[in-house]
């Protein structure tokens, strides 16, 4: 178990202002109540969950899940009432039942999550399942709060009489308010209620003329308020009945506040449960404003990545706070840190220590994932320790006492603070007894962090391993920190550079350098040297990187004019192909057309006519080819006698004799042809003349790839001759399938007549299937009724 951390350490460090920051990103009272007390946690393992919780609720939001806990509220006062049998509000019993559908509601979310939130899911395992007496809260009264007349038979009855009575009285009243006798009695015609009775404003005067009962009277005693005599009697009923009513609601409010009592124990446990949910989704939402990481808990020593103050974080934008790698290296028990005022010497060490603090607590820590923090035992702290007049404490008694106490209770597991130790007295003293301490503290097992700017220490610093050095910087150029911490490096106070960045008189700053003259310390005088050093190597540094990203930047640009260039070649292509695909679709679309009319034509002259239609589409789409492949065509160029040309088709190129009308004789070698001009196609190069004789074989090669092809047209045919029937449609099927893969527009069925059972089956299917727009028997040139065509859809 870890020790309890003091409340010194925790003011000094301002854990109350980042509870506070946790707290105000909870969702529910009990949340906020739980952050707000929230303390460094005492159980490793404890921890360890906590943190675990967290991340887990990080990975939700990451997820864009939210747990839904927006409707509960803390009900445990009302419970404990509940639970000595009290009688609670119908506020109260509607809260409760808002709390038990938010505990439903968090348990479903968890459990839906489990895969993702374990631990969310053990979680949601612990809280009850009172949805039934949800129910019955939520039954007996509307949104407003109100008992409603179905909480009971008998409250509903008596509701209903008294309401009678009140409809029974205003119209008795209202007839008095008309009566000629009555009318001059009064003050004004209204009535009116008071004390809950019905009453009219009667003329003090007329008092003897109307029997009744006076209520009340006005100010001035001038107006008495009268219930007349006819009312008393129903304004005595409707008080039984109000009073009946207000009894049964009580009762009904009593029996239901013992139902909730006798569950308080669990409620009270969803409380909790439903608060430790809340805590940890504020906790995923610190960590994710704090842009933190996971950290590793435990170790010996602590290593933090880009490590930032918290509080600096949450109170100025995340990109205004330096970010420091901040580490204990071994084997050094203390880190001394030097450098120059309000150089963030005292933010670098508190950040430490609180994130030593919040990693205790299971808290995400402002670093890097992979960051180290070991779970120390306790931390103290000396920051900022102001005299006290009343206990008669100096600002460096005040000092003292805190290192005293530190020495004292200091030991292995601990963290020890230390701001500026010693500095409030004579350097040379106040060196000697910080050396001391630090000796005693690091002996005892401690862990130490302290600020200074005694030069002794500086030298310690670098010279006994026990003690690690480290700076934090300062731009001589500028006169102003840079706020970056350098591990391994002692720093320069730069106490008059300071002095003159925060406007002492120029002449004062002259003057304080003339008089520290040659009289700094070597270890002054190194770290002056080294820092102007490091100034320059910062510049090379800094001209470096830039011309490495100028260097970046052009290959990026070539990169991106490089991308440009291949999507602006693809999107060519593609524009390409997608014509050449719109072209190849209408080429098929025609030639279907053609091939349909083929399959349909009943005469041979048709048939021929069809032909013809497809061998001069193919002709057409030959000259084409031809066109786009040629690539010395002069699309100006005449024909006429005496031109070059090469026939599209057969590839041969030739002379031309003689133009006609729509034709030309050209001499192709020994051939003389008369062809079509649009055949023809201009070339400038010369004409490759063919030989005067072919060969016997040439002759009969040339004569095979003249013959014209014979036309072939396929239609999709099924044969299921001689099949089962559940064979034969399953053919259908398939071949119904394929068929409209392929796209073709019909397919024909082989069944053949037999008993007639498979010819009935296969259009009974046909009529049924999808594929199908329309089927029908064959016709006698089709194939008969042994046949049936399907049209696919």
């Amino acid at each position: 178990m870890l020790g309890v951390v003091n409340d010194k350490a925790l003011q000094d460090l301002g854990w109350g202002q980042l509870c506070a920051e946790l707290a105000a990103r909870a969702r529910t009272p009990m949340g906020r109540d739980r952050c707000n007390s929230l303390l460094p946690g005492g159980d490793p393992d404890a921890t360890r969950r906590h943190l675990g919780l967290v991340e887990e609720a990080r990975l939700l939001h990451r997820h864009e899940r939210e747990l839904p806990l927006a409707d509960a509220v803390d009900v445990r006062p009302s419970l404990g009432r509940a639970a000595r049998e009290g009688t609670l509000e119908p506020e109260e019993l509607m809260q409760v039942a808002r709390l038990i559908r938010a505990g439903d509601s968090a348990r479903r979310f968890c459990f839906s999550q489990a895969d993702r939130a374990p631990l969310h899911f053990g979680q949601a395992q612990e809280l009850s399942e009172l949805v039934p007496l949800a129910q019955e809260l939520e039954r007996a009264f509307d949104p407003s709060g109100k008992l409603l007349d179905t909480a009971s038979p008998l409250l509903g009855e008596l509701r209903e009489r008294a309401r009678g009575l009140h409809r029974a009285i205003k119209q008795r009243i209202e007839e008095l308010l008309k009566d000629e006798k009555i009318v001059p009695m009064l003050r004004d015609a209204y009535y009116s209620v008071r004390g809950d009775r019905y009453v009219l404003p009667v003329r003090a005067e007329h008092r003897s003329h109307l029997p009744g009962i006076v209520h009340n009277a006005s100010n001035s005693g001038q107006t008495l308020f009268i219930e007349p005599q006819q009312l008393v009697e129903l304004g005595n009923q409707l008080t039984i009945a109000e009073a009946g009513a207000l009894e049964e609601e009580q009762r009904i409010l009593h029996e239901l506040s013992g139902a909730v009592g006798r569950r308080a124990p669990a409620l009270e446990h969803d409380v909790e449960i439903i608060a430790v949910l809340d805590e940890a989704a504020a906790g995923g939402r610190l960590g994710d404003d704090l842009d933190a990481g996971a950290p590793e808990l435990g170790g010996d020593r602590f290593e933090l990545r880009k490590a930032r103050h918290p509080l600096l974080v949450l109170q100025r934008k995340p990109a205004g706070v330096v970010a420091n790698d901040v580490a204990l290296p071994a084997p050094a028990q203390a880190l001394i840190v030097s450098g120059p005022n309000a150089g963030g010497k005292t933010v670098t060490i508190t950040a430490v220590g609180l994130c030593a603090l919040m990693a205790r607590a299971g808290l995400p820590l402002p670093a890097e994932a992979g960051s180290r923090m070991p779970l120390y035992r306790t931390v103290y702290t000396a920051i900022g320790d102001e005299g006290d007049l009343a206990r008669d404490l100096s600002t460096f008694t005040a000092h003292l006492s805190a290192l005293k106490w530190i020495l004292e209770a200091a030991g292995p597991g601990t963290l020890a603070l230390i701001d500026e130790i010693a500095a409030d007295t004579d350097p040379r003293e106040g060196a000697a007894i910080a050396v001391a301490a630090l000796e005693k503290l690091v002996a005892s097992g401690a862990q130490v962090l302290i600020t200074t700017h005694l030069e002794e220490l500086k030298a310690l610093a670098l010279a006994d391993p026990r003690f690690a050095p480290a700076s934090v910087g300062f731009d001589v150029e500028r006169l102003a920190p840079t706020y970056r911490l350098r591990l391994g490096e002692v720093g320069a106070s730069s106490a008059i550079e300071i002095a003159r960045r925060v406007g002492l008189p120029e002449d004062v700053c002259l003057r304080a350098r003339e008089i520290l003259g040659s009289g700094s310390s070597v270890v002054s005088q190194a770290v002056e040297r080294l820092e102007q050093e490091r100034a320059a190597s910062a510049r090379r540094s800094a001209e470096l990187l830039a011309s490495r990203e100028e260097v970046e930047r052009e290959r990026a640009s070539l990169q991106r004019e490089r991308e440009r260039l291949r999507e602006l070649e693809r999107e060519t292509r593609a524009g390409a192909r997608a014509e050449l695909i719109e072209d190849l679709r209408r080429r098929r679309d025609e030639v279907a057309a053609l091939v349909a009319r083929l399959q349909a034509a009943p005469a041979m002259a048709q048939a021929v006519d069809a032909q013809r239609a497809v061998e001069q589409a193919v002709a057409a789409e030959e000259r084409e080819q031809a066109r786009a492949s040629e690539p010395q065509e002069l699309p100006e160029a005449a024909l006429e006698p005496g031109a070059r040309v090469k026939h599209v088709r057969l590839g041969t190129e030739g002379v031309v004799l003689e133009v006609q009308e729509g034709t030309a004789t050209v001499q192709m070698g020994a051939l003389r042809s008369k062809v079509p001009v649009q055949d023809l196609l201009p070339i400038a190069r010369q004409v490759r003349q063919a030989g005067f004789r072919k060969s016997k074989a040439e002759r009969m090669e040339r004569a095979e790839q003249a013959r014209a092809a014979a036309v072939q047209v396929r239609v999709p045919v099924a044969d299921v001759r001689g099949m089962r029937v559940d064979e034969a449609l399953r053919a259908v099927e398939l071949e119904l399938d394929r068929a409209t893969r392929a796209g073709d527009e019909r397919v024909h069925v082989l069944h053949g007549h037999g008993s007639g059972a498979l010819k009935s089956a296969i259009r009974e299917h046909l009529q049924r299937s999808p594929y199908v727009r329309r089927s029908r028997p064959a016709e006698q040139h089709e194939g008969g009724d042994g046949v049936t065509i399907a049209e696919l859809a």
